[in-house]
């Protein structure tokens, strides 16, 4: 049996769609995309273990976990190492700076997820995986996709505030402009009939003109 099993993929994984599901080895045991059913769900794939940038990500993905467990997010990390690889770095990341990796890694040595998900990327110079994030919904629904080369290291922050702004979203029917942080002002959506342009310039709220109006949310002061 591959140490990962998936639904075969017929292309990448599309936005608002089911994610691909996926059983896995990890450095915490079996891990299957069901497990984080009723919760939002950061899989982020890294190019190897032992690599520098790959260890400045983890240890800002586990400084910062606390805040993703705080909103009801987990993460999820996967490389194509095996598992035994993957336990000697958290070990070493432990020893030489300090920091718990809290979160399990998918062992896919079978390449399986990360095709599924499209992580590997063969103009990107290897067959190992780009630095790829998919935020999952849940209700097990792609709602948001990052890539970045295996160059260059990722924004941890960015990434939870991406998972905060899809929160808001949901949980209030809105859009959330460029850099918005939790607390500050949302953009409403724009009318979609004469009379409802009419109806918004009437409604009250920060309008530069009748598509482009701002809003505060409950609570936000």
């Amino acid at each position: 049996m591959d140490d990962a099993e998936t639904i075969p993929a017929t292309g990448l994984p599309r936005l608002n769609e089911p994610a691909p599901v996926f059983t896995a080895n990890t450095t915490q045991g079996r891990r299957s995309l069901s497990d984080y059913e009723g919760t939002w769900l950061v899989l982020f794939s890294h190019p190897a273990d032992f690599t520098p940038v790959c260890t400045t990500e983890f240890l800002a993905f586990a400084r910062a976990y606390p805040q993703f467990r705080a909103i009801g997010a987990d993460l999820l990390g996967l490389s194509i190492d095996s598992v035994f690889s993957h336990l000697a770095w958290v070990r070493n990341i432990e020893e030489k700076f300090q920091v718990v990796i809290p979160f399990p890694i998918i062992d896919d040595l079978s390449m399986t997820v990360a095709h599924a998900y499209g992580m590997i990327q063969p103009g990107a110079g290897s067959t190992s995986t780009v630095r790829a994030v998919f935020v999952i919904d849940p209700n097990a629904v792609l709602r948001a996709m990052i890539y970045y080369p295996q160059t260059n290291g990722r924004s941890i922050a960015e990434v939870l505030r991406l998972v905060q702004a899809l929160q808001a979203t949901d949980r209030h029917g809105i859009a959330t402009p460029e850099g918005w942080q939790p607390g500050e002002k949302v953009m409403v959506p724009p009318p979609a009939t004469q009379d409802g342009v009419t109806e918004r310039l009437r409604e009250g709220y920060e309008c530069a003109d009748w598509y482009f109006c701002r809003k505060e949310l409950p609570g936000a002061r």
